[in-house]
């Protein structure tokens, strides 16, 4: 039985850290980090690695539940595919493992209770955002990614792999930022 974690951040801008070090002292023998939105699997290819190679009687460690994913359905999919293959899934923080039936139903509830407070987050900041606009005061996100820079690199002939690494961002967001027409 292998104890493997899963690390995962949703920003350049953040640090998995803490989270690596806090599933080594759980024994995990091996750590996959990613940086990448939870909200939907798309993008997650640290995810997709260990769910394709984990064997009867691992463990998916992951430190807390959102950091599998943010959606019920995601992360009972996730479940049931790692189940599939024979392995467990356990959240540390608060600790919960699919090993016994009752753990099912706990990651059921402490799912639909995420994507609940997901929903809520959204709300209240779409609501601070129409009041921040109403009163003038909103100027909009900032921006984190040199846009021009990537369409420079890619007129140059630079592939999206090599721009992200080069930029420090991930392939998505320059595929999001060049137009199909770019490649």
């Amino acid at each position: 039985m292998t104890k493997i974690g899963y690390a995962r951040v949703s920003t350049i801008d953040q640090d998995f850290e803490i989270q690596r070090q806090r599933l080594q002292a759980e024994g995990c023998v091996i750590v996959r980090a990613e940086k990448v939105s939870g909200a939907s699997r798309e993008g997650r290819m640290e995810l997709a690695t260990i769910i394709e190679f984990l064997r009867e009687g691992d463990e998916l460690v992951v430190t807390r539940l959102d950091r599998l994913g943010r959606d019920t359905r995601d992360v009972l999919n996730i479940v049931h595919e790692c189940e599939q293959r024979g392995a467990f899934v356990t959240i540390l923080d608060p600790h919960v493992s699919t090993r016994g039936e009752m753990g099912h139903v706990i990651l059921t509830v402490l799912g639909m209770v995420a994507q609940m407070e997901r929903r809520f987050i959204k709300e209240r900041q779409r609501e601070g955002i129409n009041r921040a606009k109403s009163a003038g005061k909103y100027r909009g996100g900032t921006t984190r990614i040199d846009h021009q820079k990537i369409r420079e690199l890619s007129a140059s002939g630079m592939g999206a792999t090599a721009i992200a690494k080069a930029i420090g961002c991930s392939r998505m967001q320059v595929y999001r930022i060049l137009t199909p027409n770019e490649f």
